[in-house]
């Protein structure tokens, strides 16, 4: 079984990405998914908000500034998304790691740089 790289949908506390190893199957991917699947819904329901307050012609500056700064947000979590996926699908072709153990032990990684 071929261990999969995956960028998580959330960072940590110093911002830097959180890289998970494994199968793919595990506890951890599932909250991943979960965690996807909640921050892509709400950019959905964002778009729509949006919508609205461009329409009003009497929206206010803060108005159109909280909602930049709402959009700047989501789009910033979609595009982790996007990285992740895509990089997921890319180690279909090109296996990073190859597991000879069983089981779907998804073990949360940190990039080198988070150990100084």
């Amino acid at each position: 079984m071929t261990n999969q790289t995956r960028l998580l949908p959330w960072s940590t506390l110093e911002g830097n990405p959180c890289v998970l190893v494994g199968s793919g199957t595990g506890f951890m991917s599932r909250m991943a998914d979960n965690i996807e699947s909640v921050q892509l819904g709400m950019a959905s329901d964002l778009l729509g908000h949006v919508a609205d307050t461009l329409a009003d012609p009497k929206a206010t500056r803060e108005e159109l500034r909280f909602v930049t700064a709402r959009l700047t947000e989501s789009l910033r979590e979609v595009h982790r998304i996007a990285e992740s996926r895509g990089g997921r699908l890319s180690s279909f072709d090109h296996p990073d790691v190859d597991d000879s153990e069983d089981g779907d032990d998804d073990d949360p990684q940190l990039p080198a740089g988070a150990f100084g």
